[in-house]
């Protein structure tokens, strides 16, 4: 019994240490990606918001938020998001006619993402009244 409650140990302490620390980055959009649908020009202000939570245990700095073109602008929180706390990428489309395909690419210092960089999507269409 000892045995087995040493290995149940050493595995729970090998686990532990295993474990992520420092601040990671989750976003409540699904896979990332914001659907506009099918909008009417001059109706729509062509703004959304991607809302995330740092699940971390360290402060989460987003560093650099870029857009595939310059029709769509988005903007980033100035200051570090605290554990627990969420936070929002606003995102700005031109409301150009046609379809909406665009990638916003987020850089963080966050450690759940592959060199806390994420790509964030926007898609939809753009139609006349």
């Amino acid at each position: 019994m000892k045995k087995f409650l040493g290995i149940v140990a050493l595995t729970l302490v090998g686990a532990a240490s295993y474990a992520q620390t420092g601040p990671k980055i989750e976003f409540k959009a699904e896979n990332n990606t914001i659907d506009y649908g099918t909008v009417v020009k001059g109706v729509d202000s062509g703004v959304r918001s991607f809302e995330f939570t740092n699940t971390g245990d360290e402060p989460l700095v987003i560093t650099n938020v870029r857009s595939s073109c310059g029709c769509t602008i988005p903007s980033k929180p100035a200051a570090p998001i605290m554990p627990g706390k969420s936070d929002k990428i606003e995102v700005k489309y031109n409301m150009g006619l046609g379809p909406i395909s665009k990638t916003i690419t987020v850089e963080s210092n966050a450690k759940n993402i592959q060199n806390g960089t994420v790509q964030l999507y926007i898609k939809g269409k753009v139609v006349e009244s």
